[in-house]
């Protein structure tokens, strides 16, 4: 079969045949990725130094193939001759703390790393946060019980797993707020050419201050180890193997980022998922044995990564009926790939008791989620304490009021008013 193609520029959104720009869009992609997929699901555009191809994947099968092919890879590097490296602007040593990370690394780097933290991250420290947890989630809920009302993403999706992530890691937990200031300067892109210089910037400003807080951090645990995640990484070694303090910066980054960010928009998403689904809910209050499955659901129907991190062609593929050309990059839409119909039946509805429901919101391949297994514990706790605790929990103000944050790779709502019966 051989695919349409969508020809446009990434800086001229205005002019493109499928607008994936602004908040409307953000609002609701899934029926611009119907279209996407239906008419081009191989949809290519050129960035904007007018050059580089960008290919967007939307079907599911193309998706789970990508994600699996080891001829896209994450860094741009392995995709260039020697020549062409030597040509790259040098990138300022504090900036690469955040590029340098396990997932935009490839074997054998990305095989190294992933040994070295799969050690400190292991299934026993994931089943044993599951009382912590419950006792964050309840001690949230006691603050706001009685009101009968909240901001679901600042008051309780928001600070349950970034009190997880800086507990597990050894944070003072003080200094969440900071985290969180440094992880959205981390993952929020700069809105226009003219911003950007700023945007960058400031950024490299946020990545000096978190480099100098965590050298603090790292050097008390050289000389006061703790039970945490820090000091494992520290002590942790494979094969002889250990992580530099570089490594060790970028894997803490990672982890913050992908520890919290990611978890607040799974909370929220599968939330306003149920209150637009109310049967469902109710479903779920009387059956809580469908928790699980639930969860699932939530991750495929609305999930909190919209799109996979850029891969690159290493050669010229030939894939779906069209020509990747080497160094051309790919997207994998994962939000589309997780609606699509030849692999979903009714994929716009959202179904509680859905079967062989393997959806690609974790990944896929070698990069599938190292924290998958936390994640979805959070988010069971979370979510079915709101349920257990809250009766006729709704959300306070029409669907079209809520405002969705524009990060592309990233599908999440800037806040949630919620209410609930007394």
């Amino acid at each position: 079969m051989r695919y349409n193609v969508c020809m446009s520029s990434e800086s001229t959104p205005r002019s493109e045949r499928f607008n994936t720009f602004g908040h409307k869009f953000k609002a609701n992609p899934y029926p611009t990725y119907a279209a996407m997929r239906s008419q081009a699901p191989l949809c290519r555009r050129v960035a904007k130094d007018g050059k580089t191809a960008i290919w967007f994947v939307t079907r599911y099968e193309d998706a789970a193939a990508i994600l699996c092919d080891r001829r896209f890879v994450k860094d741009v590097r392995n995709t260039l001759t020697a020549a062409e490296v030597a040509q790259l602007p040098p990138e300022p040593p504090n900036m690469q703390l955040l590029s340098n990370h396990m997932l935009n690394m490839d074997p054998p780097d990305h095989t190294r790393l992933r040994a070295l933290v799969s050690k400190a991250f292991t299934a026993q420290m994931v089943e044993g946060m599951q009382g912590r947890i419950q006792t964050i989630a309840d001690t949230l809920l006691d603050r706001v019980q009685q009101r009968g009302q909240m901001d679901l993403i600042d008051e309780y999706a928001f600070p349950l797993p970034i009190t997880v992530i800086a507990e597990l890691l050894g944070i003072p937990p003080e200094d969440s707020s900071r985290f969180r200031q440094w992880s959205r300067a981390f993952v929020t892109p700069s809105p226009n050419i003219e911003r950007s210089q700023k945007k960058y910037q400031r950024t490299r400003r946020w990545v000096e201050d978190f480099q100098s807080y965590l050298q603090q951090i790292l050097a008390q645990r050289r000389i006061d180890p703790q039970d945490d995640l820090i000091t494992s990484l520290l002590q942790t070694e494979e094969a002889g193997d250990s992580l530099s303090e570089a490594e060790l910066f970028s894997m803490v980054i990672l982890l913050i980022v992908t520890g919290h960010e990611t978890v607040v928009n799974f909370i929220g998403n599968g939330v306003l998922a149920l209150t637009q689904f109310p049967e469902q809910m109710q479903k779920l209050r009387k059956n809580p044995q469908l928790l699980p499955a639930a969860i699932e659901e939530m991750l495929r129907y609305d999930g909190p990564a919209e799109r996979a991190m850029m891969r690159f062609a290493t050669e010229d593929i030939a894939f779906g009926g069209q020509l990747i050309r080497r160094g051309d990059m790919v997207s994998v839409v994962l939000g589309a790939a997780n609606r699509d119909p030849e692999q979903f039946a009714a994929p716009d509805r959202f179904d509680l008791e859905r079967g062989q429901n393997r959806h690609l919101a974790m990944g896929m391949g070698i990069h599938y989620c190292l924290g998958a297994s936390l994640a979805r514990l959070e988010g069971s706790i979370a979510i079915g304490t709101l349920l257990r605790r809250l009766p006729n929990l709704r959300l306070a103000v029409p669907l079209e009021a809520l405002r969705w944050r524009t990060i592309p790779v990233l599908r999440g709502m800037e806040h949630m008013p919620v209410a609930w019966d007394l």
